[in-house]
């Protein structure tokens, strides 16, 4: 495994991260939690140290699986990063949301409940699940996560952006107001290449690079045909005729990379890894095969210059097909 520097946290962290959404067993169908534990055992036996999760996935149970995996590896560093979401209403916020949606009596109680689920008196990144840029102008919900970072609570603040609008945190990096960036970027969506990327690299402010797979098209599997388990996200992600698009479009993909990488997902994680801004990039991950299969890319010669300038030209302005389709 390969490590990276964490911003100006300084931390070295595995380049392969362990995505936490899946073993919170409900978005992705059903888990089993001794396949979780047996996923995220076999990640850091393979040298993974960062691990990303949220309240949100499984409402909290993929932070408690993590945290008994912790309890039982008690003196290993590992790294673990979630995240808070805004109080009940609309996904995502609205322009004319209030930042009180994460106002600091919220943002206390909910921070309680990830150290109780976690098992620690302290995390090491306390994330915002989203944001919408009419916060720009006043971010007290960061400085309240400041005031947590003073009391030893958390060692470093970061926000998870919003789909429709991974610009928005932009301004945030530049006036020093983040440790760390999780965004989305991969073969389709490269956005962040234009401004957010470098001005996290500028800054020193960390990247953690999510949805390196878009949720499961760029792993080359799926077919025309795949559909998704009832209540399953992506049956809403991919509604309609975007199965179909995405596949045919995964197809010109299949045919740049050609023999030069192993298979199609490991070029989708080369890719995610090749920006001097990146610090980690985590894969989802709900048992041991994918724990094998990602994290052994580390150890693997990194994406030519060359393959990631011609993948450049399969980037897709898609919108924001998280709303669902109509």
């Amino acid at each position: 495994m390969n490590y990276r520097t964490f911003g100006r946290a300084g931390w070295k962290v595995s380049e392969i991260g362990f995505g936490g959404w899946a073993i919170g067993g409900t978005s992705w169908g059903g888990q089993k939690d001794d396949e979780s534990l047996r996923a995220l055992h076999t990640a850091v036996e393979l040298g993974c140290n960062f691990i990303d999760t949220a309240q949100g996935y499984g409402d909290g149970r993929s932070e408690q699986v993590i945290g008994r995996f912790l309890k039982e590896h008690k003196g290993e560093r590992i790294y673990v990063a979630t995240k808070i979401p805004p109080s009940p209403g609309k996904w995502p916020p609205s322009p004319y949301d209030s930042i009180e949606r994460y106002s600091e009596k919220y943002l206390r109680e909910r921070l309680e409940v990830s150290l109780r689920n976690l098992q620690t008196d302290c995390i090491d990144l306390l994330q915002l699940h989203t944001w919408t840029r009419a916060w720009n102008r006043n971010p007290t919900a960061l400085e309240v996560l400041q005031k947590f970072k003073k009391e030893g609570k958390l060692r470093a603040v970061g926000i998870s952006t919003p789909e429709q609008d991974q610009n928005s945190l932009v301004d945030l990096i530049r006036h020093g107001l983040l440790d760390a960036v999780q965004l989305i970027y991969n073969i389709f969506e490269q956005e962040p290449a234009a401004e957010l990327l470098p001005a996290s690299l500028e800054h020193k402010v960390a990247v953690i690079v999510r949805v390196v797979f878009d949720e499961g098209s760029l792993t080359g599997k799926f077919t025309e045909q795949t559909t998704f388990a009832s209540g399953e996200f992506r049956g809403q992600y991919f509604a309609g005729d975007r199965m179909a698009r995405t596949v045919r479009r995964i197809e010109k993909i299949r045919k740049t990379v050609d023999s030069v990488e192993p298979d199609l997902a490991t070029a989708a994680i080369k890719f995610a890894l090749k920006p001097a801004a990146v610090s980690t990039v985590i894969t989802g991950i709900r048992n041991e095969q994918q724990a094998r299969a990602n994290c052994g890319v580390s150890g693997q010669k990194p994406m030519s210059d060359e393959l990631e300038r011609a993948l450049r030209d399969h980037a897709w302005l898609r919108g924001v097909w998280y709303a669902g389709k109509e």
